[in-house]
């Protein structure tokens, strides 16, 4: 959601189940507002309700529903909803739909949600590479994103600073350079915390404990990983948690663990989500 909206009503039920202090806000506001319905998708998805978010998202990508920003972010989405579950290759089709309807040329004022969709969608065509392995096609378009935000004022557009800062630590480990992966989750979670993001700062945390993995000890990876999965089943953040259970198991011998992964697998097909197999 735009800065200025998070900064102006920080009390909207939906603002803060979807980017703010409340993720596991329940029942979700309903509501007819474009931009709102996809902050709805967002907090679906974030939960792993997948068919819930797709269909919030499918409406807003639908005919002349939407305003092309919010179709923009909705695309965005999409394509995230597709990278969580490993199909980084159908997702740039989506993040390419997202660039495509703001484009990527000047114009357009001071329209938050155009810089934010713009930037949600290099973003996500970065990440897209990155899962397909082609780390330097990944490079290039994060540093695309990276000179768009640098022409913007340092406080805004923090969501979109934090995955810049996700995909980086990404990429840097993908490399094998986790000193440089651990500093831009450890940015990452410093810029959520301060914007009050629960959700944000948890996937900055897991980030952060993936990068501690290249340490000769493990423990304060597993420790972290341990407290983010805590996190994650607090506030029901059940893609996080599968997350986080992987890399919790990978470097203990905890088999609940394994167990934990095994039980979030099966939510999360049972709420529409279908794995890459």
């Amino acid at each position: 959601m735009p800065d200025s909206t998070l900064r102006s009503d920080p009390t909207n039920s939906l603002i803060r189940a979807a980017f703010g202090a409340d993720p596991g806000a329940c029942p979700l506001s309903a509501s007819d507002v474009p931009v709102e319905r996809w902050m709805r998708a967002v907090a679906w998805g974030a939960r792993g309700h997948y068919a819930r978010s797709r269909a919030e998202l499918d409406a807003l990508t639908r005919g002349e529903v939407a305003e092309p920003a919010v179709a923009s972010l909705a695309w965005s989405t999409q394509a995230s909803l597709l990278r969580q579950l490993g199909w980084h290759g159908v997702a740039s089709g989506f993040d390419g739909r997202a660039l495509a309807v703001v484009g990527t040329g000047p114009g357009d004022g001071d329209d938050v949600l155009v810089h934010e969709a713009r930037c949600d969608a290099m973003t996500g065509l970065a990440a897209d590479a990155l899962g397909c392995g082609r780390l330097a096609l990944g490079r290039r378009l994060l540093d695309r994103c990276s000179e768009y935000l640098d022409e913007r004022a340092p406080g805004e557009l923090w969501r979109q600073r934090v995955r810049r800062h996700w995909v980086s630590a990404e990429l840097f480990l993908a490399g094998g350079d986790f000193a440089s992966a651990r500093r831009h989750a450890e940015t990452a979670a410093e810029i959520s915390e301060a914007a009050g993001s629960v959700r944000h700062h948890v996937k900055s945390d897991l980030l952060r404990s993936a990068s501690m993995t290249g340490e000769p000890d493990s423990g304060p990876a597993a420790r972290l990983a341990a407290d983010v999965l805590d996190r994650c089943d607090r506030y029901g953040l059940i893609p996080l948690k599968w997350a986080a259970a992987m890399l919790l198991s990978g470097v203990t011998s905890d088999s609940r663990a394994e167990a934990v992964r095994v039980e979030c697998e099966a939510v999360i097909r049972a709420r529409g989500g279908r794995f890459r197999i």
